[in-house]
């Protein structure tokens, strides 16, 4: 029987990156409890974004969030009033300092998640089963993102 390991944990430093990047030795717990309430907070609020990651690096007392999305128009909102009352949120739950960056996703197609919740959200709004797993078939690419090679289902 094989063995089972984290497919994050086996490509951090080498393809992926941290999710979270700092260091603490007192309150460590603290910081990784809120880093989850706050990734949570942001993804219950911006659902419809198209979220693929969000980035959490901190120092003293500021908190960089670095939000990765497919629709960042939805984020920032008319005029910037949506990024600055989702920051105004976040102080309020953290009481520190927090910057907010928003980075577009180029081409959703390529993010796994972004793919997994486009299927997932065809599959709520009941649009037939085989249609919806088939769909994401063509427009996903294979491993270099140039086309659907190796793609054991095409249409």
């Amino acid at each position: 029987m094989g063995q089972k390991i984290h497919p994050i944990g086996l490509r951090l430093g080498i393809v992926k990156d941290w999710e979270s990047k700092w260091y603490a030795e007192k309150n460590f717990p603290d910081l990784i409890q809120e880093d989850q309430i706050l990734r949570r907070h942001i993804k219950r609020k911006l659902g419809r974004a198209g979220i693929s990651r969000i980035e959490i690096e901190r120092t003293d007392n500021r908190v960089r969030i670095t939000i990765h999305s497919a629709r960042p128009g939805i984020i920032i909102g008319r005029g910037g009033t949506g990024i600055d009352a989702l920051k105004k949120e976040l102080e309020a739950m953290t009481a520190k300092q927090i910057q907010l960056n928003v980075q577009e996703i180029r081409r959703a197609e390529l993010e796994a998640v972004l793919v997994a919740q486009n299927v997932a959200g065809q599959l709520e709004r009941a649009s037939g089963s085989p249609a919806a797993a088939g769909l994401p078939a063509p427009r996903s690419p294979g491993t270099n993102g140039t086309g659907t090679a190796g793609f054991p289902f095409r249409r």
